[in-house]
Parts: structure tokens; sequence; C-alpha cells
């Protein structure tokens, strides 16, 4: 009886390191966005983006804190949080997604769709994107850009400011994975 215990805990600490080495992380992505106007460009960065990968099920998860974001002027960090986006109600934007025919033990790069849903201000859409996706020596990097609508988010922009806001803002990501430990 002790054996068949015994042979059960190896059987199920062998396969759950199994999944924990099918899942890569970062906690330091970055996603950037641009948004073009005629009257001043609106630019910020956030580098405290976490990622994780589930690779046997082609499963990604991201999440970021928007507050993260850094600007060029404070101002433009004040009104990004208090009057656009309201990071105090709702702090994080996340995906939840499938990266569709994607083969992890590729060397090189790979173009693949990412297809899932995108939730900004607790307003959830589904989107696909296309990213270039890198394997080298089993590390993993992910990079690729995209289009947000503005309004697709509720994101309120006052009649005044709507010629300082862009309607459509470029978004750019760049993940670099590496195995996942507890």
């Amino acid at each position: 009886m002790n054996k068949i215990i015994v042979l059960l805990f190896l059987v199920t600490n062998i396969g759950s390191s199994d999944i924990k080495s099918d899942q890569i992380i970062t906690r330091q992505g970055q996603v950037s966005f641009f948004s073009y106007t005629s009257v001043e460009n609106i630019e910020a960065k956030n580098n405290q983006v976490l990622s994780i990968i589930d690779l046997s099920k082609n499963e990604i998860a991201i999440s970021m804190l928007m507050n993260a974001f850094v600007f060029k002027k404070s101002l433009m960090h004040e009104h990004f949080n208090e009057s656009y986006i309201e990071s105090d109600l709702y702090p994080k934007a996340t995906f939840k997604g499938q990266i569709l025919d994607f083969d992890p033990l590729i060397e090189g790069v790979q173009t693949k769709f990412v297809k899932g849903t995108l939730t900004i201000r607790d307003i959830a859409k589904e989107v696909e994107i296309k990213a270039n996706i890198e394997n080298i020596d089993g590390k993993h990097i992910i990079t690729g850009d995209f289009e947000v609508v503005v309004k697709d988010f509720e994101i309120k922009i006052p009649p005044i400011l709507r010629p300082n806001i862009a309607e459509v803002i470029s978004i750019k990501f760049r993940f670099e994975y590496q195995p996942y430990e507890k």
C-alpha cells in the first residue's frame, strides 16, 4: 500500500514538473503606445508588463498596470490616468488568447496570429494581432504592433480636446520569456 502511495506521489510530481516546464514568463515585458496629432504627439512606455505562455496549449495571458506608463511630461501621465483611462477605477489592462498554428519547437522566426480578448477599462473586445515569435535556443521573444480605437473602450475625450487626441492609438509590444519557476 505504501509503495502505491509513493508511486502516485512520484507520478504526480513528475506530471507537475512537465507542466511547469511548458510555461514561460516575462515580468518586464514592454508595451508602448503612440498617438499622432497635429498639436502634439503623445507617447508612453510601460516596462512592467507581466505575460505568461503555456507552450503545451499555445495560450498566452498578459496583464499590465495602466499607471506604470511613463510619459515625457508629467501632465500627460496625470491626464492619461485621471481623465482618460481612469486607472483608479480600472487599474489593469489584460489580454487572454491563443497563438494560432504555433510550434514552440521551431527555431527561428515564425509570424503568427494571436487571437483573444483585450480588456481595457473593464470593456472586453475580441482582437487578432499579427506577431513575430522568435525562438533562439529555446528562448522565445514575441514582438508586434496593432491599433486600438479609442471609442471601442469608451474612453471619453472632451470635445475641446478631440483635435489633440488621435481616434486610433498605435500599440507596440516586446516580450522576452524565460522558463517559469515558482
